[in-house]
This record gives structure tokens, C-alpha cells and sequence, in this order.
């Protein structure tokens, strides 16, 4: 079983990550900030894997720690859930609406951490939370996962929308990426022979 649980508590925030890459798209999810749970929730249903996060810091400051904590502590459990990525795609993309919204999300989950994310906001906040952290958010997760990601909000008006089409974009191009294929069985899909 490709599973996975990290726990890391610092003096900022305090954060459980259980996944289980074949899942059902069963989840979990309280961070105390609403907005990410519900972004988390999207994530965990699209790409179809299991995901319980149990989070907590010092948001009296503001939502930013606990959100770049989160995405860090997810993107390292599903690191160690791919162990030595053995027989996977490895690459996954997708396009996502979200009614005025459209994102587009590709990604290699090539052990080589580089991350590029282009999203124009009509506002500096969305659900209690600075516009800029999602793209901060995708940053923390490809560098602590060891994935190269690009992701793009190619157009919307509602920052809601955009958001929300961004991170089912992010699930439905993971769930393609960390699929087993039954032709690659035991190989690792690279030339040199290693993904990590």
C-alpha cells in the first residue's frame, strides 16, 4: 500500500498528514481556516486519494504559516507514499472550468522540485486568505514533494472560482501522475534509472 502519514510540529503550527494514494477520494480535512479545507477537500476528491489532515497555528498572526506549513507537510507525505516511484506515469496534466474560470495544471513527478504558477486575481483576498499564498501554496507543495509543476489560471472573474479550478486541476493531474502502469510494473520511468 503506496500510504504515507507525517507529523511536524514547529512553534509556528502543528500539522498530522495521513494519505493513501489508493484511495477512494475520502477525506478529512480541518486546518481551522475554512477556505483551505475546502481547497483541500477538491484536491482530495479529484485526484482520488485518501487524505486526512489535522492542522493548528498561529493564525492570530495570519493564515500564512499554516498554509505554507500544509502544503510542505502534504507535499512530503506524498513523497515517502511513492517510495522509490517504481512503475508509475509519472506525468499528469489536466484542464479544469470552474464556470468563468479555466486552469490548467501539468506535472512530473520527476524527484527534481521546480514549480511555476501564473494567476492573475481581481482581488487581494479570497476566503480569508491572501491570493498570493495559492501560488505560494503550489510552490511549497512541488518543492516538499520533489515535483516539477506548472500551473495556470488561464482566465476567470471570481478568485473563488479560479482558486477552487486551480486545485481540482492539481487532483485530477496527481491522480494520472501517480497511477500504476501495469506496463511499467517494475520499471522506474526514467533513462537514468532513478527518480530520486
Amino acid at each position: 500500500m503506496r500510504n504515507a502519514e507525517i507529523h511536524r510540529k514547529t512553534r509556528e503550527t502543528d500539522i498530522c498528514v495521513r494519505i493513501s494514494l489508493d484511495g477512494g477520494g475520502r477525506r478529512s480535512v480541518v486546518t481551522g481556516v475554512g477556505f483551505l479545507d475546502h481547497m483541500l477537500d477538491h484536491l482530495a476528491l479529484h485526484g482520488m486519494f485518501d487524505l486526512e489532515i489535522s492542522a493548528s497555528g498561529d493564525l492570530y498572526i495570519d493564515p500564512h504559516h499554516l498554509v505554507e506549513d500544509c502544503a510542505i507537510v502534504l507535499g512530503q507525505a506524498l513523497d515517502q507514499a511513492l517510495g522509490d516511484r517504481v512503475g508509475i506515469f509519472r506525468m499528469g496534466s489536466a484542464y479544469v472550468p470552474m464556470d468563468d474560470s479555466l486552469a490548467f495544471v501539468s506535472l512530473d513527478l520527476s524527484g527534481r522540485p521546480y514549480a511555476v504558477v501564473e494567476a492573475v486575481w481581481a482581488s487581494p483576498m479570497v476566503g480569508g486568505i491572501s491570493t498570493t499564498l495559492i501560488a505560494h501554496f503550489f510552490e511549497s507543495f512541488a518543492f516538499a514533494s520533489r515535483t516539477t509543476l506548472h500551473a495556470r489560471l488561464l482566465y476567470g472573474r471570481d478568485d473563488h472560482h479560479g482558486a477552487e479550478a486551480l486545485f481540482k486541476a492539481l487532483g485530477r493531474a496527481l491522480d494520472c501522475a501517480v497511477r500504476v502502469d501495469s506496463r511499467r510494473q517494475n520499471l522506474i520511468p526514467s533513462t537514468k534509472g532513478s527518480l530520486t
